[in-house]
């Protein structure tokens, strides 16, 4: 009789009575008993008794990859790697866009923690390797064993689609699933925390950890800050620099970092935690019908509703999963939720006024119990620290339905915001010598302004060119003394502008994109980069499309998305949207 082999990915599926029970059998053996067992089941085989699984050949390191577009799988595939390196693994965590189709090929396990953006686009610093993966040329990876942690917004239809593709991509490779599928949602730790503990228990199968020892230092390490550990920075200037009469307020808001421990690079983002503003939390109480004043526990936490709801609670972000919550009170709500327009109609619409419009009572236990906990905002950094020292300048502008915008319009100076950097390597500046090309309509304008500051200050000899766009020249050019001032001292070469509600026909960046694709070839063949910053719904898709053509009218041929594409592989093109 044959023996009986079964696959890695049946033994040790999440939540199979076998896979817990060998966990707990071999829970705490070394090397040496794991391979004593090895043997024991391969001498078994060879009697004819069936073997559970066949010995696999450990691998030294364990390889996490992340592809992430706010930092949430970032966060993820960190706190992964921490763990795992408690535990005494040997661990490399890099960047789906750091990543080599060819170097995946030598790897034997693997981790990937993929966000999907808005519905279905992955996450730009993963677009050059997701593009190789899926793509004809990608290797066999019949060594790999790996596992596939999704992260996505299930408002859209194409809910964790990079993820699912990834996974699925790597098992036609010929690579070994080892762990199914996970899908996170916008509450992201209910589906990440379980499955990190999974995928470090499998990991005992291939990896062999190291003793891991206690080192006591003589000098105490300063705390980190972190979005879990933000620091309380204060709020110098808030200066808005719309006139009143323009159709968006947009505010320069200057922070003070004296003492903070924070520290940044042009490039990366400023993560603000709001506090709820006080009309929205009125809203809600209102429209719930709950006591504010009543004392909530949760979590092993106690507090009265109106704090809850006005700095732990997301109350002005309508998710999903708090609507799909409230339809199994409401038929009215449910056939709301089943509309196919969904991902608009939550962006468009409060709790408060779902709440009001199907009358509908919730009481102050399901509202904590319910909503999602209270996120950060992340917005560009404006400034460079070379040139204004120990500040931190944003360039925001003001949602009144929004949570951290209003928040910080409504801030005076004097007052204390919890803050701190969420780092955007994918972002950074190329080296001095090379030209830039940056593309930043509204206020996608704010990482080119540290930019600019921070080329000026190093004496960059590559040249810059601008692209900037808005609704109205008299209103709304942000930072136009500033920009004309840079173009009289040689900080601009170029400055291209337009203002699409100023004439009768509309004019944005892409048209001007257009007209100068001559000369945007021309930077480009000469080694420029290409750096686009804003909305990703129509700016970005846009931009993307006029950049192609205005490649394709410059060299004559059709091959404008492979040039577009070697751009993005040599890191020369890159993306901030959002």
């Amino acid at each position: 009789m044959s023996a009986v082999v079964v696959s890695a990915e049946t033994e040790f599926a999440l939540g199979a009575a076998r896979s817990e029970a060998l966990a707990r059998l071999t829970d705490g053996l070394d090397a040496r008993g794991l391979a004593w067992l090895a043997g024991y089941f391969a001498a078994r085989a060879e009697i004819g008794a069936p073997a559970p699984i066949s010995a696999p050949t450990v691998a030294p390191t364990l390889l996490i990859v992340s592809g992430s577009q706010t930092g949430n799988a970032r966060r993820v595939a960190v706190a992964l790697a921490a763990d795992a390196e408690r535990q005494g693994y040997a661990v490399r965590h890099v960047h789906a866009g750091d990543l080599k189709l060819k170097d995946l090929a030598k790897e034997r396990l693997a981790y990937f923690v993929i966000s999907t953006q808005g519905d279905g686009d992955p996450p730009e610093e993963a677009r050059g390797f997701i593009d190789g993966l899926l793509g004809a040329r990608a290797p066999r990876l019949p060594e790999l064993r790996f596992a596939v942690l999704a992260l996505g917004d299930s408002s859209y239809p194409r809910f964790c689609a990079i993820g699912r593709a990834v996974d699925a991509r790597l098992a036609e490779l010929g690579a070994e699933r080892v762990l199914d599928l996970g899908e996170a949602d916008v509450d992201i730790e209910r589906v990440a925390a379980p499955w990190r503990d999974a995928a470090l228990l499998l990991a005992k199968t291939w990896l062999t950890p190291a003793p891991v020892s206690n080192v006591t230092t003589l000098k105490p390490r300063v705390a980190a800050v972190t979005r879990d550990a933000p620091r309380a920075i204060e709020l110098i200037e808030n200066q808005r620099i719309t006139t009143r009469s323009a159709l968006k307020d947009v505010r320069h808001l200057v922070f003070d970092l004296d003492g903070s421990g924070i520290h940044y690079q042009p490039g990366d983002s400023l993560g603000v935690w709001p506090i709820n503003p006080v009309a929205h939390v009125d809203a809600l109480l209102a429209a719930s019908r709950a006591d504010g004043t009543a004392v909530v526990e949760h979590g092993g936490a106690a507090h009265s509703l109106r704090d809850w709801l006005t700095r732990e609670r997301e109350i002005t972000r309508l998710a999903k999963p708090v609507v799909a919550a409230l339809a199994e009170r409401s038929a009215h709500v449910a056939e709301w939720l089943a509309a196919p327009n969904l991902p608009e109609r939550l962006r468009g619409t409060q709790l408060a006024e779902l709440l009001a419009q199907f009358d509908v009572r919730v009481d102050g236990a399901w509202l904590v119990a319910h909503l999602l906990p209270l996120a950060p905002r992340l917005y560009s950094i404006s400034s460079s620290a070379l040139a204004v020292g120990s500040e931190v300048h944003l360039t925001v502008a003001v949602d009144p339905r929004g949570a951290a915008s209003r928040f910080l319009a409504d801030s005076v100076a004097g007052s204390p915001v919890r803050a701190y950097v969420e780092t955007n390597p994918r972002f950074h500046l190329p080296g001095d010598d090379t030209d830039l090309i940056m593309i930043g309509p509204g206020t996608g304008v704010a990482p080119f302004r540290a930019f600019v500051q921070e080329r000026a200050e190093r004496g960059a000899r590559g040249r810059n060119w601008l692209f900037f766009g808005e609704q109205h020249f008299a209103s709304q050019f942000l930072y136009q003394a500033e920009w004309l001032d840079a173009l009289k001292r040689g900080h601009l070469a170029r400055l291209d502008v337009a203002f699409s509600r100023d004439q009768a026909e509309r004019v944005y960046v892409q048209h001007r994109l257009s007209e100068r694709a001559q000369d945007i070839y021309a930077w480009l063949e000469g080694g420029a980069s290409i750096y686009v910053c804003g909305d990703a719904t129509r700016m970005a898709p846009d931009v993307d499309r006029a950049l192609r053509a205005a490649i394709e009218s410059a060299r004559g041929r059709g091959d404008a998305d492979d040039y577009v594409a070697a751009l993005v592989e040599d890191g020369r093109y890159r993306r901030d949207v959002y």
